[in-house]
């Protein structure tokens, strides 16, 4: 069965690391959502400054639903923060603010990493949705159908493309974000120490879902393999 295979052992360590990886970073921001940055500024005021310090006053800032669903929408150029964060004048706040303000300079600065995450993911969007329906309509019936199975993994391999490219633009986002914090005086040096244990967990999130993209693509190879 296609759900009871051998190749499901492949997938373990990197779910087990995935799940961790969540609760580290929700336990990291807990811990600093309850230490006040010296600065007193939310993380709203805190991204506006550095938004327009960048020459990026044309990137509109919004708040958004949900928690910890910060993002940088670089079709609209409109950076948004979840409650947590626009509202909270905490050092984890802060991280995470600057954090999406990292991304709007790596739009602004045309960085290729950047660039390329934006291109793939409309192509990684739409395989992951459609891998896994025809990767089992071509395992299950087979003959004429196996093609199905192809196409399915290549599909899936675009979105496996998506998490690996992510994970420099995580990286960078985090880099100069410090930077920034850093460089305004927004956080202090110990509270940028507490900043980047923040921003570091979250990328650890990214790591992991990396590797579970990666093992998934494994196995499909493994599984057409089988079916030969």
């Amino acid at each position: 069965m296609f759900f009871l295979d051998p190749t499901m052992i492949l997938l373990i360590p990197a779910m087990l690391l995935a799940l961790w990886a969540q609760y580290r970073f929700k336990s990291t921001f807990t811990t600093y959502s309850k230490v006040p940055a010296a600065s007193g500024l939310t993380g709203a005021q805190a991204a506006r400054r550095l938004l327009d310090a960048s020459g990026l006053s044309a990137v509109a800032l919004e708040e958004t639903r949900g928690r910890l669903s910060d993002h940088y929408d670089p079709r609209s150029r409109v950076l948004r923060l979840s409650a947590d964060t626009a509202r909270s004048s905490s050092v984890a706040a802060l991280g995470v603010a600057a954090h999406e303000v990292g991304h709007a300079v790596q739009h602004q600065a045309a960085y290729a990493p950047f660039s390329v995450r934006q291109a793939v993911f409309p192509v990684a969007s739409f395989g992951s949705a459609a891998a896994f329906p025809l990767f089992l309509a071509g395992f299950f019936f087979a003959g004429s159908f196996a093609v199905l199975m192809d196409i399915g993994i290549v599909l899936f391999a675009g979105a496996v493309l998506f998490h690996l490219v992510t994970l420099p633009v995580e990286l960078n986002a985090s880099s100069r974000a410090l930077v920034l914090l850093g460089q305004h005086g927004q956080l202090v040096p110990e509270e940028q120490t507490m900043a980047r244990r923040v921003l570091n967990a979250a990328a650890l999130t990214y790591i992991a879902a990396a590797a579970v993209s990666v093992m998934h693509l494994l196995r499909l190879v493994l599984l057409r393999g089988m079916r030969d």
